[in-house]
């Protein structure tokens, strides 16, 4: 947090220097990358990932610490000489063309992002490549936006609330990673007791928390309040599954 003092902000621990939260999907036998999200700080990610080819990217919703980053794909865009594919919402992706007017104008300025926008289904699964990707339904507070089942891997952030059905389709997987702001109610996000009453319910193998505010505390110190088999999440983790 800009200007904060506090232990975590302060912190030593390099599990405790959290950037804004994203997802890189890679798949060896496809040769694939895809990315969840694109916040103020994918190019810095992208950077430390040595990230060389970016297939797709998947939104799970529309606010800027998740879309704002878009302009930064450019360097992808003129390796591959194409457009990349930006799946999401039909809101979501209305906002994106109005954030970026000059990405969509009819003569974008040479240089400019490309970008295909590709709108998601919620009730569908949808491919990229070979890859099936299962959308899951959740509310940020009021606000729709979608989770992502990919195999036995399940990304949910922002989320408040889940209904079963949604639940249902989350169930069987080996590897969760659900967000949690801090310890203390909030209206749009889910508290550390809330998920961990979410987690229970979906009941996969491992789980990861993401999207920790700062107030959430330092990562040693909650690690230690967890229950088995819920780890919190820290920049750079790599999980095969």
């Amino acid at each position: 947090m800009i200007g904060c003092d506090c232990e975590v902000c302060c912190s030593e621990d390099s599990r405790d220097q959290r950037l804004r939260c994203a997802v890189l999907l890679q798949s060896d036998q496809e040769n694939q990358n895809i990315v969840i999200d694109v916040g103020p700080d994918f190019r810095q990610q992208m950077l430390s990932a040595k990230l060389q080819q970016l297939d797709a990217i998947l939104l799970t919703h529309e606010h800027n610490d998740h879309i704002i980053g878009l302009d930064d794909i450019r360097p992808f865009n003129f390796r591959a000489k194409k457009a990349l594919p930006v799946y999401g919402r039909t809101e979501v992706l209305s906002a994106v063309q109005q954030r970026f007017p000059y990405v969509f104008a009819k003569n974008p300025y040479p240089g400019a992002p490309g970008v295909l926008l590709e709108e998601i289904d919620e009730n569908q699964p949808f491919q990229v490549g070979e890859t099936t990707i299962i959308p899951i339904r959740a509310l940020h507070g009021k606000l729709p936006i979608l989770g992502f089942r990919i195999g036995d891997f399940t990304y949910l952030t922002d989320v408040k609330t889940i209904e079963e059905t949604e639940i249902e389709k989350i169930k069987g997987s080996k590897v969760v990673v659900i967000s949690a702001l801090h310890q203390r109610e909030h209206h749009s996000h889910l508290s550390l007791a809330e998920a961990l009453q979410l987690i229970e319910r979906i009941d996969a193998p491992q789980t990861y928390l993401t999207h920790l505010s700062h107030l959430m505390g330092k990562h040693e110190v909650v690690s230690a309040l967890l229950p088995a088999g819920v780890n919190i999440a820290w920049d750079g983790l790599e999980i095969k599954c």
